[in-house]
Protein backbone atom coordinates (compact mmCIF):
# COMPACT_ATOMS: atom_id res chain seq x y z
CA UNK A 1 0.00 0.00 0.00
CA UNK A 2 1.28 3.47 -0.92
CA UNK A 3 1.64 6.16 1.72
CA UNK A 4 -0.65 9.18 1.71
CA UNK A 5 0.53 12.76 1.44
CA UNK A 6 -1.99 15.05 3.10
CA UNK A 7 -1.37 18.60 1.92
CA UNK A 8 -2.76 21.19 4.35
CA UNK A 9 -2.87 24.57 2.69
CA UNK A 10 -4.45 28.00 2.94
CA UNK A 11 -3.55 31.63 3.41
CA UNK A 12 -1.50 32.96 6.32
CA UNK A 13 -3.54 32.92 9.53
CA UNK A 14 -6.00 30.28 8.29
CA UNK A 15 -5.16 27.74 11.01
CA UNK A 16 -3.14 25.37 8.83
CA UNK A 17 -0.44 24.45 11.32
CA UNK A 18 -2.88 23.77 14.15
CA UNK A 19 -5.02 21.58 11.90
CA UNK A 20 -1.97 19.79 10.45
CA UNK A 21 -0.68 18.82 13.89
CA UNK A 22 -4.09 17.69 15.10
CA UNK A 23 -4.68 15.68 11.94
CA UNK A 24 -1.24 14.04 12.13
CA UNK A 25 -1.86 13.14 15.76
CA UNK A 26 -5.22 11.62 14.94
CA UNK A 27 -3.95 9.48 12.06
CA UNK A 28 -0.61 8.63 13.65
CA UNK A 29 1.91 10.16 11.26
CA UNK A 30 4.38 13.06 11.22
CA UNK A 31 3.45 16.64 10.39
CA UNK A 32 6.07 18.49 8.35
CA UNK A 33 5.49 22.24 8.48
CA UNK A 34 7.48 24.56 6.25
CA UNK A 35 7.30 27.54 8.63
CA UNK A 36 8.52 25.42 11.55
CA UNK A 37 11.58 24.43 9.51
CA UNK A 38 12.18 28.07 8.70
CA UNK A 39 11.74 29.08 12.35
CA UNK A 40 14.27 26.41 13.35
CA UNK A 41 16.74 27.97 10.94
CA UNK A 42 16.35 31.30 12.76
CA UNK A 43 18.00 29.78 15.85
CA UNK A 44 21.09 28.87 13.82
CA UNK A 45 21.18 32.21 11.99
CA UNK A 46 19.51 34.96 14.04
CA UNK A 47 19.05 38.05 11.93
CA UNK A 48 19.23 36.08 8.67
CA UNK A 49 17.54 37.60 5.66
CA UNK A 50 13.92 36.41 5.18
CA UNK A 51 14.40 35.69 1.49
CA UNK A 52 17.51 33.66 2.21
CA UNK A 53 15.63 31.65 4.86
CA UNK A 54 12.82 31.00 2.37
CA UNK A 55 15.32 29.74 -0.21
CA UNK A 56 16.92 27.41 2.35
CA UNK A 57 13.68 26.15 3.91
CA UNK A 58 11.96 25.14 0.67
CA UNK A 59 14.35 22.35 -0.41
CA UNK A 60 14.63 21.10 3.18
CA UNK A 61 10.84 20.92 3.46
CA UNK A 62 10.42 18.98 0.23
CA UNK A 63 13.48 16.85 0.94
CA UNK A 64 12.05 15.73 4.29
CA UNK A 65 8.62 15.05 2.78
CA UNK A 66 10.12 13.08 -0.11
CA UNK A 67 12.40 11.03 2.19
CA UNK A 68 9.46 10.07 4.38
CA UNK A 69 7.27 9.13 1.42
CA UNK A 70 10.06 7.04 -0.14
CA UNK A 71 10.31 5.19 3.19
CA UNK A 72 6.57 4.43 2.97
CA UNK A 73 5.59 6.93 5.68
CA UNK A 74 2.29 8.78 5.42
CA UNK A 75 2.87 12.52 5.93
CA UNK A 76 0.83 15.61 6.70
CA UNK A 77 2.66 18.45 4.91
CA UNK A 78 1.64 21.99 5.79
CA UNK A 79 2.48 25.26 4.08
CA UNK A 80 0.78 28.13 2.27
CA UNK A 81 0.73 26.11 -0.95
CA UNK A 82 -0.03 28.71 -3.61
CA UNK A 83 -0.46 27.04 -6.97
CA UNK A 84 2.22 28.72 -9.09
CA UNK A 85 4.96 28.09 -6.52
CA UNK A 86 4.00 24.72 -5.08
CA UNK A 87 2.30 22.62 -7.77
CA UNK A 88 5.56 21.99 -9.68
CA UNK A 89 7.10 20.67 -6.46
CA UNK A 90 4.07 18.59 -5.44
CA UNK A 91 3.41 16.90 -8.77
CA UNK A 92 6.54 14.67 -8.65
CA UNK A 93 5.44 13.42 -5.22
CA UNK A 94 2.25 12.05 -6.75
CA UNK A 95 4.34 9.16 -8.05
CA UNK A 96 5.27 8.28 -4.46
CA UNK A 97 1.99 8.74 -2.60
CA UNK A 98 -1.73 9.24 -2.80
CA UNK A 99 -2.16 13.03 -2.49
CA UNK A 100 -5.14 14.56 -0.70
CA UNK A 101 -5.49 18.31 -0.23
CA UNK A 102 -7.15 20.06 2.70
CA UNK A 103 -7.76 23.76 2.01
CA UNK A 104 -8.15 25.89 5.14
CA UNK A 105 -10.34 28.96 4.81
CA UNK A 106 -11.13 31.79 7.19
CA UNK A 107 -12.40 35.35 6.96
CA UNK A 108 -9.58 37.71 5.91
CA UNK A 109 -10.10 39.94 8.95
CA UNK A 110 -9.76 37.02 11.39
CA UNK A 111 -6.70 35.73 9.52
CA UNK A 112 -5.07 39.16 9.92
CA UNK A 113 -5.92 39.23 13.65
CA UNK A 114 -4.28 35.82 14.08
CA UNK A 115 -1.18 36.88 12.15
CA UNK A 116 -0.77 40.12 14.16
CA UNK A 117 -1.18 38.23 17.46
CA UNK A 118 1.41 35.60 16.48
CA UNK A 119 3.82 38.24 15.23
CA UNK A 120 3.60 40.18 18.50
CA UNK A 121 3.72 37.16 20.82
CA UNK A 122 6.50 35.16 19.12
CA UNK A 123 9.65 36.98 17.92
CA UNK A 124 10.64 33.96 15.77
CA UNK A 125 7.52 34.64 13.63
CA UNK A 126 9.30 37.73 12.36
CA UNK A 127 11.31 35.39 10.15
CA UNK A 128 8.18 35.27 7.99
CA UNK A 129 7.30 38.92 7.57
CA UNK A 130 7.64 42.44 8.84
CA UNK A 131 4.55 43.67 10.62
CA UNK A 132 1.66 41.78 8.95
CA UNK A 133 0.08 43.43 5.91
CA UNK A 134 -2.68 42.40 3.52
CA UNK A 135 -1.20 39.69 1.29
CA UNK A 136 -3.90 39.90 -1.35
CA UNK A 137 -5.77 36.96 -2.87
CA UNK A 138 -4.66 33.40 -2.20
CA UNK A 139 -4.20 31.10 -5.23
CA UNK A 140 -5.08 27.58 -4.08
CA UNK A 141 -2.85 24.73 -5.09
CA UNK A 142 -4.44 22.56 -7.79
CA UNK A 143 -3.08 19.05 -8.11
CA UNK A 144 -4.81 15.94 -9.40
CA UNK A 145 -6.62 14.22 -6.60
CA UNK A 146 -9.31 14.74 -4.01
CA UNK A 147 -9.56 17.87 -1.93
CA UNK A 148 -11.83 19.32 0.73
CA UNK A 149 -12.33 22.74 2.26
CA UNK A 150 -12.24 23.27 6.03
CA UNK A 151 -13.43 26.51 7.64
CA UNK A 152 -11.25 27.21 10.69
CA UNK A 153 -13.11 30.28 11.97
CA UNK A 154 -14.30 28.60 15.18
CA UNK A 155 -13.10 25.01 15.40
CA UNK A 156 -13.40 23.07 12.16
CA UNK A 157 -16.29 22.89 9.69
CA UNK A 158 -16.63 20.14 8.71
CA UNK A 159 -15.48 18.64 11.99
CA UNK A 160 -12.15 16.94 12.55
CA UNK A 161 -13.73 13.46 12.35
CA UNK A 162 -14.90 14.26 8.82
CA UNK A 163 -11.45 15.55 7.85
CA UNK A 164 -9.89 12.33 9.17
CA UNK A 165 -12.51 10.32 7.24
CA UNK A 166 -11.66 12.28 4.07
CA UNK A 167 -7.99 11.45 4.52
CA UNK A 168 -9.09 7.82 4.84
CA UNK A 169 -6.59 6.80 7.48
CA UNK A 170 -7.10 5.43 10.93
CA UNK A 171 -4.67 6.18 13.67
CA UNK A 172 -3.47 3.74 16.27
CA UNK A 173 -6.18 2.19 18.40
CA UNK A 174 -6.54 4.00 21.69
CA UNK A 175 -7.96 2.78 24.99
Amino acid sequence: MRPTLVVVSGPAGAGKTTLAHELARRVGCPAVCRDEIKEGMVHAAPGADRDELNKKALPVFFGVVEQLLRAGVTVVAEAAFQDRVWRPRLEPLQGLADVKVVHCVVDAELAMERRVRRWRENPVRRAHEDEPVDLGPFDRVRVDGPWMEVDTTDGYRPGLDKVVAFVGLRGPERD
